[in-house]
């Protein structure tokens, strides 16, 4: 599995490396040729000598117009350590392959995307010798991904959707949405693409709520977080087990979306004892404007 939210936010694209592309294109509107044809490469750049520089993912990228480089960094605060160590990366890169490198920089974090946007300059102001312009893709300009159609129209795009906002009062529209998308798609690129989200989701009631969408729908068996999931559900054991699970998990989207729950809505779902209804409920948890609206479809 993915082990850490730096290490997905990078490797997602060695998975899907066209929705880098994509992104490049869609998000940032940038004139990036359609590539025809990717490979991973050595991400250390390490000299003879003794100074490790090591990247976090590098493609290469055939196009038509010829080959890119295609360096990403995961970035999760500011670091002026790298306003040096990037125009190297990039420096380097050019002098070893002769081809065209580009920096994108992906992050969860608004203030560090507005930092990492900042041109590098490097020589005399006003006149630098070397200007570095990183692509920087976060929260304030990957689109915000909360339906099950534009889910569907682009499972990977949903995915990234999913890692760079991922908390917040939108998760729980985010990951259901990406949730139900997951089911158009092959078993195990779906399972790939759920750890990538799992590894991701910083804040834990997201994650929470994203391992018991997975539980839910039971169609990542394959995968070793299914198996996590499943050993704890064995522990657990039985219904009425899941059936408090599913009554605190609908309260809690409520609460997590800032909504006021009355007293009697959370009597009326805490007593529920159908798995099915309260399955219902959560799902309309998600977008509910107030807490009744949970069983308007059923008075």
């Amino acid at each position: 599995m993915v082990g850490s939210s730096h290490e997905a936010l990078h490797r997602i694209f060695q998975k899907e490396p066209g929705l880098l592309t994509s992104a490049l294109q869609q998000v940032l509107s940038v004139p990036f040729p359609t590539p025809h044809d990717f490979a991973a490469m050595n991400v250390d750049l390490t000299e003879i000598e003794p100074i490790e520089r090591r990247v976090d993912t590098l493609l290469r990228a055939e196009t038509d117009e010829g080959a890119y480089l295609l360096v990403v960094e995961s970035q999760g605060k500011p670091d002026e350590r790298k306003r040096g160590s990037w125009p190297y990366y990039l420096s380097y890169l050019y002098e070893k392959y002769r081809c065209e490198p580009v920096l994108v920089v992906v992050t969860q974090s608004s203030a560090t995307a507005r930092w990492a946007a900042e041109p590098i300059h490097l020589g005399v102001r006003g006149m630098p010798s070397l200007t570095v312009r990183p692509f920087v893709l976060g929260p304030d300009n990957v689109p915000v991904i909360a339906t099950r159609q534009e889910a569907e129209r682009d499972v990977p795009l949903a995915v990234l959707s999913a890692m760079t906002h991922g908390r917040g009062r939108q998760a729980p529209a985010i990951l259901e949405s990406l949730a139900a998308a997951l089911r158009t798609i092959d078993r195990d690129s779906a399972a790939a693409l759920v750890q990538f989200v799992d590894s991701c989701l910083t804040d834990p009631q997201a994650q929470r709520m994203w391992r018991e969408l997975m539980t839910a729908m039971q169609y990542f068996w394959r995968h070793p977080l299914a198996e996590e999931v499943r050993e704890q559900g064995r522990e657990e054991g039985r219904e009425e087990g899941r059936v408090a699970d599913r009554a605190e998990m609908t309260l809690r989207i409520l609460e997590w979306r800032g909504i006021p729950v009355p007293d009697a809505v959370r009597e009326r779902v805490e007593s529920c004892t159908d798995l099915d209804q309260l399955t219902t409920w959560s799902q309309r948890a998600v977008h509910a404007a107030v807490a009744d609206d949970l069983f308007a479809a059923t008075e």
